[in-house]
């Protein structure tokens, strides 16, 4: 019964229902929890997560696993699958859905439970969803899931699949979101890289092509009307930091007061992928500001 389902599924009106949540708990062992609409633990989840944390992740690391291991949930919830009983036309047609659907449109939390009435339109000069922004080249946010982040969810899944796989859990059989194998995986290849040679790996058959990222920039005349904007000296250092080291924003506001040192020009921050304390080289003006500050 369920498989004449399946095969007879229209997912062009399906909206992805907002059961459950990823809760930050504040505990390093466990830093984000995977919920269901009960507010029950989803255990394959946290085992999962766990496992992440073994391997010495970044703490940011299972909030966005997390956020697409809830995606995936939230869409099997609502067909009434169970997560290890999920086959292969489960995640195609998940996957499908995330390139052809609009994402869910999020309540403002200041807005929700609010009758319609009450919650004010939105803003007209705000620009299109999706264009770029004609200082940066930066793209606002489109309507569409990006393929940055249907590629990151379908590793996130297929890995979530084979770590369970390997532990013997539930009822699986197979991996629901395969690799690309065999004669398909040379034709693929061929036909992304053409006489480039590639890397010896597989990929998954549902993971879409990234396009290939230009870096973005700020014109000279902008960078200088925006430092010349600013309203302290240490808003100035750290805006020239920032240009010199290339380093995160977050990461700057990690630096101490003896991080700074001035005779070799280096800054130490705390990476945050790694959580390591680094040096970074760093320019005389920069060090010129900080010292004005």
């Amino acid at each position: 019964m369920l498989d004449e389902q399946r095969s007879g599924r229209d997912l062009r009106n399906f909206v992805l229902p907002e059961l459950g949540q990823l809760l930050k708990t504040g505990d390093p062992w466990e830093p984000y929890r995977v919920l269901d609409g009960r507010g029950t633990p989803v255990e394959p989840a946290a085992l999962y997560l766990k496992e992440l944390m073994a391997r010495d992740s970044s703490p940011l690391t299972p909030r966005s696993y997390g956020m697409d291991l809830l995606r995936w949930f939230r869409f099997l919830w609502a067909l009434g699958i169970e997560w290890d009983r999920a086959t292969r036309e489960d995640a195609r047609d998940f996957m499908l859905w995330m390139k052809v659907a609009d994402k869910p449109k999020r309540i403002h939390w200041r807005h929700r439970g609010k009758a319609p009435s009450k919650v004010p339109p939105p803003r007209s000069d705000r620009p299109a969803p999706g264009t770029p922004n004609p200082v940066t080249g930066k793209p606002t946010v489109g309507t569409k899931y990006s393929p940055a982040t249907r590629a990151h969810c379908e590793t996130v899944l297929r890995e979530f699949y084979n770590f369970h796989l390997d532990e013997k859990t539930g009822s699986l059989l197979v991996n629901p979101f395969p690799l690309v194998r065999g004669r398909r995986l040379s034709q693929l290849r061929t036909q992304r890289d053409g006489e480039k040679k590639h890397r010896n790996r597989r990929t998954g058959l549902y993971r879409p092509t990234v396009p290939q990222r230009v870096p973005r920039r700020i014109p000279d005349e902008m960078y200088t009307k925006v430092f010349a904007g600013l309203r302290s000296h240490r808003d100035r250092a750290l805006l020239a930091f920032w240009v010199a080291t290339g380093a995160r924003a977050e990461e700057l506001l990690t630096v101490k007061q003896g991080g700074a040192v001035v005779g070799e020009q280096i800054v130490s921050v705390i990476r945050k992928g790694t959580r390591d304390y680094q040096a970074l080289a760093a320019t005389p003006d920069a060090f010129v500001w900080l010292r004005l500050y």
